[in-house]
């Protein structure tokens, strides 16, 4: 008998609009099992990056219904929320993020030490994960030493440090050389493949698209299905 995966991810009827009034979506539908790697395409200004801010708590939906782990937001206070966010999602941002004035090691153990993980025990996942991207021995460094591509291996080891269910990540390769994007590429979805997380990838890039699972479309009328 076959045993149904329950999303980590559920998303049903959601709609958000813009000040002044234009609608980027009225009536979206997603789901996404732990292991699955679903792309998200569209032109820009169709809310791509608005719909993962939505996932992750960060803004609020007009109507319909977001669960991560079966929780739905709308049911969470701001602290909740906050913690969800915290414990259970992983962000890899275009822009990366990483801050300048922490290690490397220290950027990575953020999300343990936010959630008030021992030193003794964030370290050396931290150290871990930077050996686990091809960073090793470099815990010490800071974000100033990096490349382009350095630093988002950072970003992607902060994102999955502390195992979350689910990944989000917006452009990930964005602002990367297509060489640097093509290696960064293969080892992000190496990686949170091999986490068992679910993630949600939005991006322009043809080559991203191709390596998901499923590749979704966003657009006045949700998201379709690539064909």
């Amino acid at each position: 008998m076959v045993t149904a995966v329950s999303p980590v991810l559920s998303v049903s009827g959601l709609a958000k609009a813009v000040p002044g009034g234009r609608q980027l979506f009225a009536s979206l539908g997603l789901a996404v099992v732990p292991g699955e790697v679903v792309a998200i395409m569209g032109e820009s200004g169709v809310g791509k990056s608005t719909l993962l801010n939505l996932v992750a708590g960060l803004d609020t939906a007009d109507a319909g219904r977001i669960a991560i782990d079966g929780r739905d937001l709308a049911t969470l206070d701001d602290e909740a929320r906050t913690r969800l966010r915290r414990d259970r999602i992983g962000f890899v941002f275009q822009a990366f993020h990483i801050l300048p004035h922490l290690s490397l090691a220290q950027n990575i153990a953020l999300p343990l030490v936010l959630a008030q993980v021992p030193a003794t025990v964030a370290l050396p996942r931290a150290l871990a994960m930077l050996d686990k991207v091809g960073l090793g021995g470099r815990g010490g460094d800071y974000p100033a030493q990096l490349s382009g591509g350095e630093m988002q291996r950072i970003a992607i080891a902060r994102a999955l440090v502390h195992a979350p269910a689910l990944i989000l990540a917006d452009e990930p390769t964005g602002n990367l050389d297509p060489e640097t994007a093509t290696r960064i590429l293969e080892l992000f979805i190496e990686k949170t493949r091999g986490s068992g997380a679910g993630t949600v990838i939005v991006t322009h890039s043809d080559r991203a698209a191709a390596a998901a699972d499923r590749v979704l479309v966003l657009g006045p009328a949700g998201l379709v299905s690539q064909t």
